[in-house]
């Protein structure tokens, strides 16, 4: 029989679409299923509207058979089938989509899912198979037609025998290489893998031949019992998704079945979101908050993003583009008929109706959030003890483009509260004419109590919040305000909590000690500045930083795994009201180089307060032991 050319172009069409649309083998039985699926959703809608189709709705089924010998892989349906013009029209014609034809002259139901849009998928077949054979009987004809194709040579049509009306379509799968294990695809196990993973939520029962080993009522001669392997007709699928069922058919035990099933975490969710939108998109969604990170989380291994279905057809395992880098711990499936098995990664990242859909999940996922913050607070701080730094990271990145979606969903721990508190709680409490946030930051809670700053801010009755992540200041600093209330560290030499005289009276003190403390920089030359403070209750000295670089920042950044060498512009306070200050002025008058040396201690001091190291250790060493032997 002559073969016939493909009505497409050319031969490198087929090509391109078999090795660069699909760069993935495996989803040649979606696309084969999904295009078994729409023929059977077509007899459907036609036995709706019309009475002379007379089919029985409980049987439409598709079935997978393996031929280990032949090694043939087939998928049947009894869906509308085909004649020979459709033949020659839907499978002769690269990029003509039977489905696309019918959705757009029928306009079905809404019930009826029509997943083909583009006609390419049948074609990633040849991605495994070295023929392909389509066997297909239209209902309500006599007559049946053989479609044969070994690729980009052409196809045959010639009439042939079925008994039933639908299509076989039979691939001959290709011998294995050095490179390709194409067996795998005539293995039970891991055809049974790839319905479940890509075809699980198809409307019609997917039926395989399984083995399975059963007990018999025989024993052996020792008594034992015999077994047999026998093999039975299963159906793969699961049929109707958890995500379109309706939410009070649906128990708790239900919801966190399916999230330890399908995502692998065997510890309960903090929360589910359920999601069904109608409109110009439609979408069905089922997010989940774990309560838990990955052990990968903050690594670069870490992959985010959520299931993406259209019609119950996975078309991707991980969508990044569903969800921002900031909410990339949440786990679900999306599902919409308004998207295409056919789209690429390249086209998703452009594609209006991912945007779309991906705005509504970031409103839903704040809200749950916000909810839980407000209704269920002890689940939220376990929620925020694993992911406070990924949201953290969300406001500062992209140069704080997101920082205003963000700033309600991040805590501090309270000076007042002595518990985790929102920028919400503290500015509704704040006291009358207070213009700023006023944080503090340090390794931990009880070590940022014990700063100098922090008692005097305390004892002017400000509430603190206490940074203990390295990522806090430079959250502040991004953020730049809340409500209007700028953020002020207290650890800043301009830290304003005086009154006017009480400045006036400390702008006296360091004019008149200018000479001494320029004799005292000279000894501790890492300081930018030294200066009386009346910022200090009972403590000697405290380090302060001049610019957008802190103490604490300085620590964070040069602890980085990388050749980093960056120094805060350092500010050694001197209380003015602590004895010491009365020894360093007596020390100017009479021993200069006596001053210099305690100038060098008190930094000393300093620097163990706010955790930076000694950088001369044995000399201050030596000094102490000095002045403890006097």
């Amino acid at each position: 029989m002559k073969k016939k050319e493909f009505k497409a172009e050319s031969k490198r069409l087929m090509d391109l679409m078999i090795n660069s649309i699909y760069t993935n083998k495996e989803i040649f039985l979606r696309e084969i299923i999904s295009n078994a699926s729409d023929a059977i959703d077509k007899l459907h809608y036609m036995s709706l509207t019309d009475k002379n189709i007379d089919i029985d709705k409980k049987k439409l089924e598709i079935n997978i058979a393996i031929d280990k010998e032949n090694r043939t892989l087939t998928i049947t349906d009894n869906g509308i089938g085909m004649d020979k013009d459709e033949l020659e029209n839907n499978l002769g014609t690269i990029a003509k989509s039977g489905s696309l034809d019918f959705k757009e002259n029928n306009k079905p139901k809404k019930d009826i899912d029509i997943i083909g849009q583009f006609g390419v998928g049948f074609y990633s077949a040849f991605m495994v198979a070295a023929d392909v054979t389509v066997i297909s009987k239209k209902y309500g004809s006599e007559e049946a037609y053989k479609w044969v194709s070994s690729g980009i040579d052409g196809y045959t049509v010639e009439a042939t025998e079925k008994d039933t009306y639908g299509t076989d379509v039979i691939l001959h799968i290709k011998d294995d290489t050095e490179d390709e294990n194409y067996s795998d695809y005539l293995d039970s196990y891991n055809i049974r893998s790839l319905i479940k993973k890509y075809s699980d939520y198809i409307t019609y029962p997917i039926n395989m031949e399984v083995e399975s080993t059963k007990k018999t009522d025989k024993v052996d001669d020792d008594g034992n019992p015999v077994y047999e392997t026998v093999n039975e007709i299963e159906t793969i699928n699961s049929l109707v998704p958890l995500w379109k069922r309706n939410k009070n058919d649906i128990s708790d035990e239900d919801y966190d079945t399916f999230y330890s099933d399908k995502f692998f975490d065997y510890e309960k969710p903090l929360a589910k979101i359920h999601t069904h939108a109608e409109g110009t998109i439609e979408y069905h969604s089922l997010l989940y908050i774990p309560s838990h990170a990955p052990f990968n989380f903050y690594t670069k291994d870490y992959e985010k993003g959520l299931q993406l279905y259209s019609n119950g057809v996975l078309i991707m395992e991980k969508c990044a583009d569903l969800v921002p880098d900031y909410f990339s711990f949440v786990k679900g499936v999306v599902d919409s008929p308004d998207l295409t098995l056919n789209i690429s990664r390249e086209t998703l990242q452009q594609n209006r109706v991912l945007k779309t859909i991906a705005q509504g999940l970031e409103n839903k996922i704040k809200k749950e959030l916000l909810d839980m913050m407000h209704d269920r607070r002890e689940d939220y701080l376990k929620f925020y003890e694993a992911f406070a730094n990924n949201l953290k990271y969300g406001i500062y990145e992209s140069y704080g483009m997101n920082k205003d979606k963000i700033q309600d969903l991040i805590m501090f721990y309270s000076s007042k509260e002595k518990a985790m508190v929102t920028l919400e709680e503290y500015v509704s409490r704040i006291q009358d004419g207070q213009k700023k946030i006023y944080y503090a930051c340090g390794e931990t809670v009880d070590k940022i109590d014990m700063l100098p700053q922090v008692e005097t801010v305390k004892d002017k009755g400000y509430e603190i919040l206490y940074c203990t992540d390295y990522v806090d200041e430079f959250v502040f600093m991004t953020l730049n305000k809340y409500h209007e209330l700028e953020f002020m560290n207290v650890c800043a030499d301009n830290l304003d909590v005086s009154t006017e005289e009480e400045k006036e009276a400390l702008n006296k003190e360091n004019k008149k000690a200018e000479d001494m403390f320029k004799m005292m920089k000279e000894a501790i030359a890492d300081v930018t500045k030294v200066q009386f403070t009346d910022k200090l209750k009972n403590h000697p000295v405290c380090l302060s930083s001049d610019g957008e670089v802190s103490v604490e920042m300085e620590k964070a950044m040069n602890a980085m795994p990388f050749d980093n060498d960056i120094k805060a512009n350092k500010i050694l306070e001197i209380n003015k009201d602590h004895e010491i200050a009365k020894k360093l002025e007596t020390l100017y008058k009479t021993d200069k180089e006596e001053l210099k040396k305690y100038a060098k201690v008190l930094y000393a001091q300093a620097r163990l307060i706010e955790g930076l190291p000694v950088e001369n250790p044995t000399e201050i060493s030596n000094l102490i032991c000095e002045y403890l032997a006097k």
